[in-house]
C-alpha cells in the first residue's frame, strides 16, 4: 500500500497501519499489507498511477486527488456545499454511491472503498479579517480542488502549496490565508502563530472521504473471504478515523479557544452566499464533462436534496432545540 501522505501524518497514517494490521491478524497472515508512506515508494500523487498500473496492489488517498484524470472522482471525496459525513457514508453504502464509484474506476482497473473521513472542514486561516465576498478579491489562498476554482470566480488566487510549505508562506506573506483539514491538524501546523483569524462554514470540503484504492485485477484475484476481510477491515478503519477526526478537533478546538491567540469567526451570508452560486457553476462544468459525471452527480444530488430535508426534521431539529 502506497500512501498519498506520510505515515506519520496524525491518525491518518497509523489509521492504515493499523488497518493493515487488522487484515494480518483476521486472515492469520494470509493477506499482509506493507504500508508505505508518501514518496517512500512513489510519488504522493503518484499513487493512482501506481495502483492502477500494478506497480503495487493498493494505495490509500482520496479521490479528489484525481480530478485531472477523472473530473467526476471529486463527489467521491466532497465537494462545495455538498454532504457532511453522514451523508457520504449513507449515499456510499446505502445509496447509489459505490455502485456508481465502481463503475467511474473500472476502466482505470481500480476498485475503492470508503475507509476514512475527515468530517466537515474549517474554513479557512487569515490575516485580515473577511467581512463580504468583496474581501476574497486578490486574495492568495492556497486551497486545492473545487473549492479553488470556487475562490477563484470570487476574485481570489488559489494556490497549490504542499503541506511542509504552507507555514512559511503564510509566515513571510507569500500567501494571505489558507485552508488545511480541521481544529487538531491546524493546531500541529502552529497556523495559530502567523494569522488573526480562523474561519469555520467550511463549505469548501463538509465532509472529506478517504479512500482504499486498489488495483482491480489484484482485487478480483482475492478469495470471497479476504474480500471480506479487507471490506469489513475498511469499514472499521473509516468508522474510527472519523471518531477519532472529531474527538481531536473538539479538543483542539477549545485549545484555540482558551489561548486566544486568534479570533474565532464565522463567514458570514454576505460571504456565503455568493459562494455557493460560484460554486454552483463550478459543479455544473463537472457535471458537463462526460455522460457518467452527469450520471454521478445527478445521483448525489437527489440523495443530498432527501437527505437535507431530513435533516432539517432530525440533527438541526435537535440543535435548534438544544438552544431554545
Amino acid at each position: 500500500m502506497v500512501m498519498i501522505v506520510p505515515k506519520t501524518f496524525p491518525i491518518w497514517g497509523p489509521g492504515m497501519i493499523q488497518f493493515a494490521e487488522n487484515v494480518k491478524i483476521i486472515s492469520r497472515g494470509s493477506l499482509v499489507i506493507d504500508v508505505y508512506g508518501a514518496n517512500e515508494l512513489v510519488p504522493a500523487l503518484g499513487v493512482f498511477d501506481a495502483v492502477k498500473g500494478g506497480a503495487v496492489e493498493m494505495g490509500h488517498s482520496a479521490a479528489y486527488y484525481w480530478d485531472g484524470k477523472l473530473p467526476a472522482a471529486v463527489f467521491f471525496t466532497s465537494i462545495p456545499f455538498g454532504m457532511n459525513a453522514n451523508g457520504m457514508n449513507a449515499w456510499l453504502n446505502a445509496g447509489e454511491g459505490q455502485k456508481l464509484w465502481d463503475e467511474l474506476y473500472a476502466p482505470q482497473n481500480l476498485k475503492a472503498l470508503p475507509c476514512g473521513n475527515t468530517g466537515v472542514q474549517m474554513g479557512g486561516w487569515f490575516r485580515k479579517e473577511i467581512n463580504s465576498i468583496d474581501d476574497f478579491k486578490g486574495l492568495k489562498m492556497r486551497m486545492p480542488g473545487l473549492g479553488g476554482k470556487t475562490i477563484k470566480k470570487a476574485g481570489a488566487s488559489p494556490e497549490l502549496i504542499p503541506g511542509a510549505e504552507i507555514y512559511t508562506n503564510l509566515a513571510t506573506g507569500v500567501i494571505d490565508a489558507t485552508e488545511w483539514i480541521g481544529p487538531y491538524h491546524d493546531y500541529i501546523m502552529k497556523f495559530q502563530n502567523v494569522t488573526k483569524y480562523y474561519y469555520s462554514g467550511g463549505w469548501h470540503e463538509p465532509g472529506s472521504v478517504l479512500e482504499l484504492l486498489m488495483n482491480k485485477k489484484s482485487w478480483e484475484s482475492l478469495t470471497p473471504e479476504l474480500k471480506t476481510i479487507v471490506k469489513v477491515c475498511a469499514a472499521q478503519t473509516d468508522r474510527d478515523m472519523f471518531a477519532q477526526w472529531i474527538a481531536k478537533d473538539s479538543e483542539y478546538y477549545q485549545k484555540i479557544l482558551d489561548e486566544k491567540k486568534v479570533s474565532v469567526r464565522e463567514y458570514s451570508v454576505n460571504v456565503i452566499r455568493p459562494m455557493k452560486k460560484y460554486a454552483a457553476e463550478v459543479l455544473e462544468e463537472v457535471k458537463n464533462s462526460a455522460p457518467l459525471a452527469k450520471k454521478i452527480h445527478d445521483s448525489y444530488k437527489t440523495f443530498q436534496r432527501m437527505y437535507e430535508q431530513y435533516q432539517e426534521v432530525s440533527e438541526r431539529a435537535y440543535v435548534r432545540a438544544q438552544k431554545a
